[in-house]
């Protein structure tokens, strides 16, 4: 629901918007939005977590300044066929962003009403989570100077990007994703933009604001424009959480490893995609709707949807693994079924099963409503999904 212009109130006064018939007027829910960012002191809070973050990105460019100049062999892919730390960064990310494209473009499509309190941070987080996405296969490339190739431009060298390569796929398909998603969550705060440029007491603001807000002006025509701009990238975005993590799927599964080649991975991929999405919402919005006081605008039930959500696709996850199991049996390839067993009971037995347990087991105990309904305990769920994914 986009904001609408009115006086401003006392800080007081904007603590706790006023309730008409349990609903938040449209006053109300203007003045609590915009209160976030009117507000005429940042708290030492965020200080302290920008200051946390910054370092922490400090020390990430660094390491893949390190990296570039060492080789890849420090993460230890001292072969040429290996994928390893980068690959798993990779898909991790860009499972994580597919939960914003959902809840944004698939619900409005089905017109899902309880999209509209959580869409715009789940399609902030799409953003920042593609970006971190989009890091990996740059880096994981070794001689990231001439990551370029990957493009497909006429050059005096007449060499063309090798369209066979899951490497190439991935490039086109985030980079499509990441323009569709940067699109799709501007075009709906535009809007709201032109609200904060209403508002907006200094004129370093309201330029600022009025930039981005593309001379706004909420007439008939333009919201006429923007809702059948919105409605054909919600149509566009739809199709793209499905090929997107299918493409990247395609990774493993073009392959001749045992246990990846398989048919399962691309609905397996986008049900994971959309399980970790959803958990990494849960994870962040609890703690966002509790600091800058939504309890009334992401109330319980979007948080007990999201968690039928994240159940419904734990079971689809676990429906997946077993599936694997039942595919390397039923092939009668002992190089497949050995690929399995190793899992249950090699080395690496103990990061199988916390994957299991995080992923199938834990996620369970959304059943019960009190997990569903305690932001507390239903973020703990989440973050057990995250270290799962």
């Amino acid at each position: 629901m986009s904001a609408v212009p009115i006086p401003t109130r006392t800080p007081s006064e904007s603590l706790r918007p006023p309730l008409v018939d349990g609903e938040q007027t449209l006053s109300s829910i203007t003045e609590t939005v915009c209160s976030i960012v009117e507000r005429p002191q940042t708290p030492r809070a965020w200080y302290i977590a920008f200051a946390i973050s910054s370092s922490l990105t400090l020390m990430l460019f660094g390491l893949i300044g390190y990296l570039i100049a060492t080789g890849i062999g420090v993460w230890g892919n001292n072969s040429p066929v290996f994928w390893g730390w980068p690959i798993v960064n990779f898909v991790f990310w860009v499972g994580i962003g597919h939960a914003g494209t959902l809840i944004s473009a698939i619900l409005f499509l089905f017109r899902q009403q309880w999209r509209t309190s959580i869409n715009r941070f789940a399609e902030a987080m799409t953003i920042f989570a593609v970006t971190c996405a989009g890091i990996f296969p740059a880096i994981h490339v070794g001689r990231v100077w001439l990551v370029y190739w990957l493009a497909p431009y006429p050059n005096q060298m007449a060499m063309w990007p090798n369209f066979r390569s899951p490497l190439l796929w991935d490039v086109f398909a985030v980079s499509t994703y990441a323009t569709v998603s940067l699109l799709f969550w501007y075009l709906g705060m535009i809007p709201d933009l032109a609200t904060l440029r209403d508002r907006a007491t200094s004129r370093v603001r309201q330029f600022a604001y009025g930039l981005f807000a593309l001379g706004w002006t909420g007439s008939a025509r333009q919201w006429h424009v923007l809702e059948k701009a919105y409605l054909l990238l919600a149509a566009l975005a739809t199709p793209l959480v499905l090929s997107v993590h299918t493409i990247v799927s395609f990774d493993f599964a073009v392959s001749h490893v045992p246990g990846w080649h398989t048919t399962i991975f691309p609905p397996y991929f986008v049900a994971g995609a959309v399980f970790s999405g959803f958990a990494m919402v849960v994870t962040l919005l609890v703690p966002a709707r509790h600091l800058f006081g939504l309890k009334d605008l992401i109330t319980p039930r979007h948080l007990d949807v999201m968690c039928r959500i994240i159940l419904a696709t734990s079971c689809m996850v676990g429906y997946a693994y077993a599936t694997e199991f039942f595919t390397a049996w039923y092939s009668g390839n002992r190089f497949e079924q050995f690929a399995f067993l190793n899992r249950m009971q090699g080395p690496y037995a103990w990061a199988y099963w916390t994957m299991v347990t995080c992923n199938v087991l834990i996620p369970q105990l959304y059943w019960f409503k009190r997990f569903r309904t305690s932001p507390w305990l239903m973020v703990g769920v989440a973050i057990c999904v995250n270290i799962g994914m």
